[in-house]
């Protein structure tokens, strides 16, 4: 495992915004992986396309989305009750849970309407472009952080339902307790930076504002452009 690295001490952020913490974490990642020819980058739509699109870009490597769509527990839909992601893999959060009456049935709306969404991304990004095979190849599945780590969980067990020879997750920052407990679901974890006291990813960066659509489908198309 790439060990973590201290914090910067010249500002209170981190990064400057998606694409510089994507340049740095391919610094930390590019002696390890750069050169290798059955290696594949999938950004997390949408956050994590930026930093993915860095990744890919300085290690030479092919680039596509993959999309997990957060169960956000109704009134409160930052906290996740778990997460869903391509090929019907769904990931739970027993702990939210057990504090929601009607557990099941709540799911099961919030899960129906989040599965219309990643369909409809599914068309928005790639258009009648298929997704990658990534059926026996290394997988980098890059995002902008770890809060909770719910929906990488998900985007790990999605790659591992299509047969992923390795999954790694790699990304700039993250809590040390999310990225530990990723560690037993992915081959590897490559956190670039684990501040003591975290908070929230997005207090990390100095511009953290909302990957849009058209971002992303530029980024891909970008990305799969013959001429980079």
């Amino acid at each position: 495992m790439i060990p973590p690295m201290s914090a910067p001490s010249h500002d209170r952020f981190f990064f400057r915004h998606r694409r510089d913490a994507g340049w740095q974490l391919a610094g930390r990642l590019l002696s390890h992986f750069g050169g290798w020819d059955d290696v594949l980058v999938l950004g997390l739509a949408r956050g994590g396309v930026p930093v993915a699109f860095e990744v890919a870009h300085a290690l030479h490597l092919p680039l596509d989305v993959i999309i997990v769509r957060k169960l956000g527990v109704p009134g409160h839909r930052e906290l996740a009750m778990g997460a869903i992601a391509s090929g019907g893999v769904r990931v739970l959060n027993e702990t939210v849970l057990r504090h929601i009456a009607n557990a099941d049935a709540v799911v099961e709306e919030v899960a129906a309407g989040e599965k219309r969404e990643l369909e409809r991304r599914e068309v928005e990004y790639r258009g009648d472009r298929p997704p990658l095979a990534v059926r026996e190849k290394v997988v980098l599945v890059v995002d902008d952080g770890l809060a909770t780590g719910a929906s990488m969980r998900a985007a790990v067990l999605a790659l591992r339902q299509r047969e992923a020879a390795r999954v790694i997750v790699a990304v700039p920052v993250g809590s040390s307790e999310s990225c530990a407990r990723l560690a037993a679901t992915a081959d590897e974890v490559i956190c670039l930076y684990t501040p003591t006291a975290f908070g929230a990813v997005g207090e990390l960066y100095e511009d953290f504002s909302q990957t849009s659509d058209e971002e992303v489908r530029t980024l891909l198309a970008a990305a799969n452009s013959p001429v980079r």
